[in-house]
C-alpha cells in the first residue's frame, strides 16, 4: 500500500503539468515574415494586416483541423540578412506550420536556404523575377510571363512604343526581369540603342537628373515608355519628379510592376493620370468576391479609406490554398501539405479561379491599369483566361529547356528536358 501510495504521489506532478501540455498544442501556429519598419514597410506591412484578418476569419469558422490558428507575427525590418534570422526563429522555436512573407526577391533568397534546410513552407505574394523554383515555396506572385511580358507586348501594339527605359532599384528582381525584357525586346527587333536601363539603391530619393535623362531620352521622336521595377518607398520621389518635370501619360508613358493602390494612397496622384501598372487584381474590379473581401478588409482594419491590391489578392489565394491543402492532408505536416496542394483551385478576387500548379506557380489573369485623380485603377486590357505561371523564361538561352515539376518521377525545380537532367534541389 506504501508502494501504490507512493507512485500515486510521483505521478501527480506529471498529471497537473498536462493540462499545460495540451493547451500548448492547441493551436497551429502561422508565420508573418513581413518588414513593418524600413523601406520596405509601405508596402508590406498592409500584407501583415491582411493575413490577421484572414487568420481571423478562418478561427471564426472553428479554426482548421479542430485547432485554432495563432498569429506569429515579426518584423525583419527591410534588412535582408535579419529575414534569414526571422524565418529560422519562426521555424525552429515559434514551430509554425507555415509561413506567408517576404516582398523583395532579396529577401526570398536570403531565406530560401533555411527553409530548405528545415523543411519549412513560404508562400511568397509577390511578382518576382523567376528563374527559380523551390519544393518549400510557393510562389503565388506573378511571374515574368504573367506581368512584366504582357506588359511589354501592350505598350507595343496598343500604345506603339518603339523606345524603352527599364528602370529598376538595383537587386535581383528588377537585373533579371530586365535581363528577360532585354532579351525579349531585341527578339521582337527592338535595337540596343532605343533601350535605356538605369539601376536606383533601395529608398532612392534624388530623381531629378535621372529623369530628366529620361526625358531627354523620350525626345528622340519615337513614343517611349517607361517599364519600371522601382520597388518600395523610392516610388513617392519618383512619381513627383515626372510631376515636377512635366513628363504626362502622353508623353512618356510609366508601366510599374511595384506600384499598387497602397503606393498611390500616400501621393498626390492627379499629374500621374493616365499612367499604368501591370497587375493580376485591382481594388476595382467588379466582382461579387471582390467586394466581400473589400468590406471584410474594411472592417476588420476599421477604416473605409483603406485600399486593397494585388499582393494582398496572392495572400487570400495562397492561405486558401494552405487550408484547402492541410484539410486534404489532415495535417500540417510540409510533406503531406506539399503533395496536396497541387492541383487544387480556390477563387482570386477577379471571378476566376487559381491553380496550384506542378511547378509551384499559380494560374493569374493579366490586368493593365491606367491611374486615376481618386488614386485607383481603371482596366484598360486584360487577358481572356488565366495564364499559367512559369517558372523559368523562354527568353533566356539558359532557361528556355529548363522546366519545375514537384510531382513524381520528376520531383524536381530545375529540369532540363533536353539533357533529361535535374540541376537543381531535387526530392
Amino acid at each position: 500500500m506504501k508502494k501504490m501510495n507512493l507512485s500515486k504521489w510521483l505521478l501527480v506532478p506529471l498529471f497537473m503539468a498536462l493540462p499545460f501540455a495540451v493547451n500548448a498544442k492547441e493551436t497551429i501556429k502561422v508565420g508573418i515574415l513581413h518588414s513593418l519598419s524600413g523601406t520596405m514597410a509601405i508596402s508590406e506591412t498592409t500584407l501583415k494586416d491582411t493575413m490577421l484578418m484572414l487568420i481571423d476569419e478562418q478561427n471564426k469558422k472553428g479554426g482548421l483541423l479542430g485547432k485554432k490558428l495563432e498569429a506569429v507575427v515579426v518584423d525583419p525590418a527591410s534588412n535582408w540578412p535579419l529575414f534569414a534570422e526571422k524565418a529560422r526563429e519562426l521555424l525552429e522555436k515559434d514551430k509554425v506550420a507555415a509561413v506567408f512573407g517576404c516582398w523583395t526577391s532579396v529577401s526570398r533568397k536570403s531565406v530560401l536556404p533555411v527553409f530548405e534546410e528545415l523543411n519549412g513552407l513560404l508562400f511568397y505574394p509577390v511578382q518576382y523575377e523567376g528563374e527559380e523554383s523551390s519544393k518549400n515555396v510557393f510562389y503565388t506572385g506573378a511571374a515574368p510571363n504573367q506581368q512584366a511580358i504582357p506588359a511589354v507586348d501592350y505598350l507595343m501594339k496598343n500604345v506603339g512604343v518603339k523606345r524603352w527605359v527599364l528602370a529598376g532599384t538595383d537587386y535581383v528582381y528588377p537585373r533579371t526581369t530586365n535581363k528577360i525584357l532585354e532579351a525579349y525586346l531585341k527578339a521582337k527587333g527592338v535595337s540596343e540603342k532605343d533601350i535605356m536601363i538605369n539601376y536606383t539603391p533601395f529608398g532612392h530619393s534624388d530623381w531629378q537628373s535621372i529623369v530628366s535623362d529620361i526625358k531627354k531620352f523620350g525626345s528622340a521622336g519615337k513614343k517611349t515608355a517607361v517599364v519600371s521595377t522601382i520597388n518600395g518607398d523610392a516610388n513617392v520621389p519618383f512619381y513627383k519628379e515626372l510631376g515636377n518635370q512635366g513628363i504626362s501619360a502622353k508623353d512618356i508613358p510609366v508601366v510599374a510592376f511595384s506600384v499598387g493602390e497602397e503606393e498611390l494612397s500616400g501621393i498626390d496622384t492627379k499629374p500621374l493620370v493616365g499612367h499604368l501598372a501591370a497587375w493580376n487584381y485591382f481594388m476595382s474590379v467588379d466582382n461579387k468576391n471582390n467586394d466581400k473581401f473589400i468590406s471584410s478588409w474594411h472592417k476588420f482594419i476599421k477604416n473605409k479609406k483603406r485600399v486593397t491590391n494585388d499582393p494582398m489578392e496572392a495572400h487570400y489565394i495562397g492561405f486558401n490554398l494552405w487550408v484547402n491543402a492541410v484539410k486534404k492532408a489532415g495535417s500540417t505536416d510540409p510533406d503531406k501539405v506539399g503533395k496536396a496542394i497541387i492541383g487544387l483551385s480556390v477563387p482570386n478576387l477577379t471571378g476566376g479561379k487559381a491553380t496550384m500548379l506542378k511547378n509551384h506557380h499559380v494560374t493569374k489573369p493579366v490586368l493593365i491599369g491606367e491611374i486615376q485623380a481618386d488614386g485607383q485603377f481603371e482596366v484598360v486590357w486584360k487577358t481572356k483566361g488565366t495564364v499559367p505561371g512559369d517558372a523559368w523564361s523562354d527568353f533566356l538561352p539558359g532557361s528556355k529547356d529548363v522546366i519545375s515539376d514537384w510531382t513524381k518521377p520528376i520531383s524536381c525545380g530545375n529540369y532540363n528536358t533536353k539533357t533529361k537532367k535535374c540541376s537543381g534541389q531535387n526530392f
